[in-house]
């Protein structure tokens, strides 16, 4: 994967409070498990629903975590480890992820304070990986929901990932290609992409290479002979009406014309008008420049004539919500002889105590219905699924990855079997989403308890 600079390393790519706190764990000797929770805590107007993508990326990245000499090194030098005992940085050049995973499979519907990841580790390892894990579940999962809604609005026209060169550096670019087409993308422009993850790489020709010649014939012609079997042209360097009859000088070689400005409606219609006239029916019209959900729709809706659509910027960036409230909390660690259950009391901030379980119930149709969180060790509600599997065992994978259109292909099923009203795209209903009894009735004695102890003196209230 690319990176900029190939001696890039994750193990880095965090902030410096994790290490500063791993390194005070390790001196306090508070090695004992913990389990966190990484979810999102509410969701961003006109957003219904979230689709999870990044696990594999996730897990392949606690597989291989590592410090290398160099990075410890480094680390050594910072002022405010510089004075740390030896073994700390022998500790950390040992540094291994030796811990439980429990995810939601790419390409599940979530909904907000729904765990997508739970890490059980002991309490260093599992703090460490915070940072890492937050950026990517919370990226992809950004752009697979952005990418779900923009296929939703083709209406099964293709969609086609052309953000990369939008995408805030170029391995997001990447990651974008990828979290897109699992929302639902025929294909990408990004070649990385299209080599790492298998992703069909769509391209064309850019304006640039109508200037390059001297007259926009010419350019089209000498595209076409090197390309005889796939041309599509951009026909708006000039005047787009005029380099469409440009363009269709090549007869049934033209596989199709992209419109990339001015009044898309207006334009794709005069453009299917002409070619069909002249016996190109075939030849497809693709549509790009800053298109969105909102602008497919409203084309589709005026009965545009277009055959695929270029999203970019809007999608890669997520432009109208470009970030969730993704969070990653410690929910219990282990104490001597006894599983310690914490939650959060902040205003606005409250965390649920101790791991969970999300359970979603269907339909007799197979429609669903709703979610209820549960305590881990709680019985399940009748005819629901569990939706939180093991990935990881002591380190070890434990799950077997589908490919990427089998992912892709969940998002679909999973966007059919939600009710309408909570799929729009503006203005949906809010999914039914509950806590058991139980976590309610923890959570409630352990705030509690809370008011009643000294500051700092939280305690489980089963003691």
């Amino acid at each position: 994967m690319y990176t900029g600079k190939d001696h890039l390393r994750p193990a880095l790519m965090t902030d410096l409070y994790q290490i500063t706190m791993v390194a005070g764990y390790y001196l306090n000797r508070r090695e004992a498990e913990a389990t966190f929770e990484l979810f999102i805590r509410s969701l961003p107007e006109n957003r219904s629903y979230l689709v999870a993508a990044g696990l594999e990326q996730a897990v392949e990245f606690l597989l291989h975590l590592r410090f290398d000499d160099e990075s410890v090194e480094f680390l050594r030098s910072l002022p405010v480890l510089a004075h740390l005992p030896d073994d700390f940085f022998g500790y950390l050049s040992k540094f291994r992820f030796e811990g439980d995973v429990w995810g939601v499979p790419e390409g599940t519907l979530v909904f907000p304070n729904e765990p997508i990841l739970q890490i059980r580790a002991p309490l260093p390892q599992a703090q460490l990986v915070e940072t890492f894990l937050l950026s990517l579940i919370h990226f992809q999962t950004l752009v697979a929901t952005k990418a779900s809604r923009v296929v939703q609005a083709a209406e099964g026209r293709g969609v086609i990932d052309f953000g990369t060169r939008r995408a805030h550096g170029p391995e997001a670019g990447v990651h974008a290609a990828r979290a897109a087409f699992i929302g639902g993308c025929t294909g990408t422009s990004n070649v990385c992409a299209a080599k790492e993850f298998g992703i069909p790489a769509y391209g064309t020709a850019a304006h640039s290479w109508t200037l390059a010649f001297d007259s926009e014939q010419e350019a089209f012609e000498k595209y076409h002979a090197v390309f005889p079997d796939s041309t599509v042209l951009l026909v708006d360097t000039y005047d787009t009406m005029q380099g469409l009859r440009n363009a269709m000088s090549l007869g049934r070689k033209l596989k199709g014309v992209r419109l990339d400005s001015g009044d898309l409606l207006v334009l794709s219609r005069e453009a299917r008008r002409v070619l069909d006239e002249a016996g190109l029916r075939d030849t497809r019209i693709l549509a790009s420049g800053d298109l969105n959900e909102y602008k497919v729709k409203d084309l589709l809706q005026a009965s545009a004539p277009i055959d695929l659509f270029g999203v970019g910027t809007e999608m890669v960036t997520s432009k109208d919500h470009p970030a969730l409230a993704a969070v990653y909390k410690l929910v219990e660690r282990q104490g001597p002889g006894e599983v310690i259950q914490r939650a959060k009391f902040s205003q606005h901030k409250e965390t649920y105590p101790g791991r969970k379980q999300v359970w979603r119930s269907t339909s007799d149709e197979g429609a669903y219905g709703g979610d209820e969180i549960r305590m881990a060790e709680e019985s399940p509600p009748r005819s629901s699924t569990g939706l939180l599997i093991p990935v990881l065992e002591r380190g070890e994978l434990r799950y077997r990855f589908p490919t990427l259109g089998a992912v892709r292909e969940r998002v679909r099923e999973a966007l059919e079997r939600l009710p309408p009203c909570y799929r729009r795209l503006e203005s949906a209903d809010t999914y039914p989403v509950t806590w058991s009894d139980e976590l309610k009735r923890r959570f409630a004695e352990m705030r509690r308890v809370s008011v009643e102890l000294p500051r700092g003196e939280q305690k489980d209230p089963r003691h």
